[in-house]
């Protein structure tokens, strides 16, 4: 009786668990067709576009306040309410379409279509990778964490150095990075889920917004750097 009792217990705590993880990937995609749809509304309109591109303070300041915007909500997110967070959330995916219409106006209509949904299948197979696997991810994604951080490093100083070949480099070795930790994030989420499932202590709708948020940041990277090496500028 008592193997009975844990048997249903554990199949309503997968099922929970597979409904939450479905939620995420909603939020996730809900928050990429909101900048995409704020990127293409910007690029239909010459005046806010070339407003990015010829103030360039304008740009730093919206991605200052994008930085600000994910600092608050990660602070805040066990006093704020779901509403505000998913509030937020969205916000913070207009902002971040902004900021991107510049670099997609760049590239062809095409390109970017044909990179969106190669960074779809990449990030969708690294997902799926990353929620089935057994084996836990925890070195690697602790390497992944020190590499992107030396690549965060290696970008600033090539805003001096202005190389296209070491660019590129560095854009295949974000492909690689955001790839790994496109992985090991989904099963870091997976397992914050489960905790949260099995001894309630925190919201769960609540860290379905945040977990949706580390993805979407692994797939709009995953993007950027796979645009800057497949895509066709106009």
């Amino acid at each position: 009786m008592d193997n009975y009792v844990k048997n249903v217990s554990e199949i309503s705590e997968s099922a929970i668990l597979n409904k939450v993880m479905a939620r995420v990937f909603m939020l996730m995609t809900f928050a990429l067709v909101v900048t995409g749809a704020t990127s293409y509304l910007i690029i239909g309109n010459e005046n806010i576009l070339m407003s990015l591109f010829s103030n360039i303070s304008t740009f730093y300041i919206i991605c200052g306040a994008e930085l600000l915007l994910v600092f608050i909500l990660s602070l805040c997110i066990n006093t704020i309410s779901f509403n505000t967070a998913l509030i937020m959330f969205a916000l913070y995916s207009i902002m971040n379409g902004v900021t991107l219409a510049p670099l997609l106006f760049m590239f062809t209509e095409e390109s970017v279509t044909s990179t969106f949904l190669i960074t779809a299948g990449t990030f969708g197979a690294m997902a799926l990778f990353g929620y089935t696997t057994k084996t836990s991810l925890t070195s690697m994604g602790k390497i992944l964490m020190m590499a992107l951080i030396g690549l965060i490093i290696a970008s600033i100083v090539n805003i001096f150095l202005n190389s296209s070949g070491f660019e590129m480099i560095l854009n295949y070795a974000g492909v690689l990075i955001f790839v790994g930790l496109t992985a090991y994030d989904t099963q870091k989420v997976k397992v914050y889920i489960q905790d949260a499932i099995e001894n309630d202590t925190v919201s769960i709708p609540k860290l379905a917004v945040m977990s949706a948020l580390t993805l979407y940041l692994d797939f709009i990277n995953l993007f950027i750097r796979l645009l800057s090496i497949l895509g066709k500028r106009k």
